[in-house]
């Protein structure tokens, strides 16, 4: 039996989130909790919901639907052994030699010794089978900055499709634009992107309609000046692709066998000028994408950097265009600003854009009714998160993230009053915060999994301090799944106000607090009565009489 030389990738299964319904579907509400479990922790959601820089944003939900889809693919030490007869045969280890210096006898802008070897294999093979291949975009930033990477991306000539047939570990992912993953043994995946022209720039080339009349012309008017971009699926050259790219300093290219940076669009000139500057006019390219607000903040404090006069004017004017943009992907931003370690000046200068009103409004409604002494507090929570994910190197749960961000707003809000039919039924965190984590599961596909284990870890917060009295006893408490999270957030928010040291000590030697006299009391189980099973006959008025029995026993 031959077998297919280029066997057909399977292609991807919708992300459960996206496959769940159409955007004027009900919503859905978060999971509700057994009250019979209910505890200073709540019982959790059995749902699980599988959720970088570089990665474009448009394909987000095709890169979170991989792990539906199966195994990856081989490794690449396996191409050796499966190459097409027709194909040359084109080692992949070790890495080719690759100069130390440009053709004119200059050294190397760029070691290639600092370029990720498996990247590299992925280079000189497209190499090889004549297609232009480049490192493009963070790495290549990054580099030149002195900083490590965090991946290797590479933009080619070759087509989407010709990609999959040089490369058998490969698989392609995205709907609105094609993108090839690599596989490579430990999980690594190097992400190879097919050279892209900028839609808009095209359409501003093509002749106008002769036979449009009078109605079509301005129906076209008012296209055009609706520069949000909907579609970005037209191939071009290098060139075409780093003039399509946000900031310059995204739109650099390094040729590995030149040993040069190709900067078509001055990139080096702000790199060295230490600032961030849109590529074209800046309201122009801010309007056709309104989350490029959010990765300007980013990278402006992850690398350090100043954002251009003319580029932050736009990012102002351009703030009421982001609720138009898909909310999964402003979550996942924020999301990105949160796990990078730069919360702190990240919500600084969204706040001082005005778009925290669009992306957290709760947020923003505590730093505007608290005054100065709310900023202080929110703002020392958040750098004291940073700290915690800077020391964190394998990374924090988005619940852990999530809830110690909200920290400041749960500790803000009244305790319920005594009595409270709510209370009673359902321990609740902040009114805002509930809805909140309400909206981002009904519209932003934050899974329901991380929004029910954030408002538990918030939850656990007033016993942890004290102010709330245990249900159950000392050893069960502490046995709880989300018991060491809760006291993760718990330190930061010692380590922001200073307040509650010593409860924090007694959790760590492993003891309690000593409960403060005022403390509320946990809220009151309601008891379900037990469903008779069997005995046929009886009726509605029979399992009346047995539960009045039961009662009465």
């Amino acid at each position: 039996m031959t077998q297919d030389p280029n066997p057909e990738v399977p292609e991807e299964a919708p992300p459960s989130g996206a496959a769940a319904a159409p955007g004027n579907a009900p919503a859905a509400e978060l999971a509700p909790v057994d009250p019979a479990a209910e505890d200073e922790f709540e019982e959790e959601d059995g749902d699980e919901d599988g959720d970088d820089d570089e990665v474009d944003p448009e394909v987000q939900a095709a890169l979170a639907s991989e792990a539906a889809v199966g195994p990856p693919p081989p490794p690449m030490s396996a191409i050796d052994e499966e190459i097409p007869e027709h194909t040359p045969t084109i080692a992949v280890s070790p890495v080719p030699d690759l100069p130390l210096q440009t053709p004119e006898g200059a050294p190397a802008e760029i070691d290639p010794r600092r370029f990720d070897v498996d990247a590299l294999k992925v280079v000189h093979r497209l190499h090889s089978f004549e297609h232009e291949a480049y490192f493009v975009g963070g790495c290549v930033r990054d580099l030149l900055l002195g900083r490590k990477p965090k991946d290797f991306d590479i933009a080619t000539s070759a087509t989407p499709s010709e990609v999959r047939g040089i490369f058998r570990n490969c698989r392609l992912i995205g709907r609105r634009f094609r993108l090839a993953h690599v596989y490579f043994k430990g999980g690594k995946i190097v992400e190879v992107s097919t050279f892209r022209a900028n839609p808009t720039e095209l359409e501003e080339l093509e002749p106008p309609n002769p036979n449009g009349g009078a109605e079509g012309e301005d129906g076209d008017a008012e296209n055009r000046d609706d520069l949000l971009i909907t579609q970005d699926n037209v191939f071009g050259t290098a060139e075409q692709d780093a003039r399509r790219r946000d900031f310059t300093i995204n739109g650099l290219f390094y040729d590995v066998f030149q040993g040069k940076v190709l900067d078509y669009v001055r990139g080096r000139r702000d790199l060295d000028l230490r600032q961030i500057r849109t590529i074209g006019d800046p309201e122009t390219r801010m309007r056709e994408d309104p989350v490029r607000i959010l990765r300007a903040v980013r990278f402006a404090c992850k690398l350090d950097l100043d954002i251009e006069s003319r580029t932050y004017a736009a990012m102002e004017g351009v703030v009421e265009d982001l609720p138009r943009c898909a909310p999964p992907r402003l979550l996942e931003e924020t999301f990105r600003l949160i796990r990078g370690g730069v919360a702190a000046p990240a919500l600084k200068l969204l706040a001082a854009l005005d778009a925290l009103r669009i992306l957290l409004p709760p947020i923003d409604r505590f730093l505007r009714d608290g005054g100065k002494a709310a900023e202080e507090t929110f703002f020392a929570q958040a750098a004291a998160l940073d700290r915690k994910v800077a020391s964190t190197p394998e990374g924090m749960e988005d619940a852990i993230l999530l809830s110690a961000l909200l920290l400041p707003l749960s500790r803000a809000a009244p305790a319920p009053p005594p009595g409270d039919a709510a209370e009673e039924e359902r321990p609740t965190v902040a009114k805002a915060i509930e809805e909140l984590l309400r909206q981002f599961v009904q519209t932003a596909r934050l899974p329901r999994r991380i929004a029910e284990r954030t408002r538990m870890v918030l939850l656990a917060q007033r016993t942890l301090a004290g102010d709330r009295r245990r249900r159950g006893s000392l050893s069960s408490f502490r046995r709880h799944p989300l018991f060491n999270e809760a006291l993760v957030v718990f330190e930061m928010g010692v380590e922001a106000t200073g307040e509650g040291r010593e409860a924090l000590e007694a959790w760590r030697s492993g003891g309690s607090p000593h409960v403060k006299p005022d403390a509320e009391a946990p809220p009151n189980r309601r008891r379900r009565r037990r469903r008779r099973r069997g005995g046929g006959g009886g009726g509605g008025g029979g399992g009346h009489s047995g539960g009045g029995q039961s009662s009465g026993a």
